[in-house]
């Protein structure tokens, strides 16, 4: 009686041994996972995104800002040496320039309203103005020109790195033409130059028209 009870006994302190080890053994795994759970769940966190009528508001809203929703009213063509300026009640918005070479055109847009515009002076056959789209490098109020005889460019926005630009200094007049760059008024240059940062974006087109609703890029 007294061996049997002993060898249950025995068994019994076997079981309880286990039973303690798996405790302590488990009680340290479940620290472990919780010390390393945040990494797991931290590297696989979904990205969120908007989504249905949140997702169409946003996409709607910044397509809004480059598609044409003002055209300013100018009568007729416009002629060599006119320009326009008019950014009354304009709410702020991305900067975006337009220049048409069959046009001989240049437009200002801001959050898709067209607050200047001008005839300009392009680049000829053996100097032609590039089309395509352009950010602005960099900008120079008080430049000259040491490729052409120290020609005055004030007020330039560089657009490539071999010294296309849109600048003022400029006899914007039928029969005038520039080795490539875009000549502007003064009055509509100095305006631009004001308001342009590095990076904005200036789209030369040829043979391209924009009419309200249409997106500039």
């Amino acid at each position: 009686m007294d061996a049997t009870f002993k060898w249950i006994g025995g068994t019994s302190l076997v079981v309880v041994a286990v039973l303690v080890g798996l405790f302590f053994s488990g009680s340290v795994g479940a620290q472990d996972q919780a010390v390393a759970a945040p990494e797991s769940v931290e590297a696989a966190a979904p990205a969120v995104k908007p989504m249905g009528a949140i997702a169409a508001k946003a996409l709607a809203d910044h397509d809004r800002l480059y598609t044409v929703r003002r055209i300013l009213p100018i009568d007729g063509p416009i002629k060599y040496g006119e320009w326009h300026w008019d950014d009354e009640g304009v709410p702020e918005g991305p900067l975006l320039v337009t220049v048409d070479l069959q046009a001989r055109v240049i437009s200002v847009f801001r959050g898709g309203y067209e607050i200047g515009a001008a005839a300009v002076m392009l680049g000829t056959d053996n100097h032609p103005t590039p089309t395509g789209k352009f950010p602005i490098l960099w900008k120079q109020r008080h430049n000259v020109s040491e490729k052409y005889g120290n020609a005055p460019m004030p007020w330039s926005m560089f657009l490539t790195t071999d010294g296309i630009a849109i600048h003022g200094g400029s006899e914007v007049q039928n029969g005038y033409a520039s080795h490539g760059c875009v000549g502007v008024p003064d009055e509509l240059a100095s305006r631009l130059f004001a308001i342009a940062k590095e990076g904005d974006m200036v789209v030369i087109t040829d043979g391209e028209k924009l009419n309200l609703g249409d997106s500039i890029v």
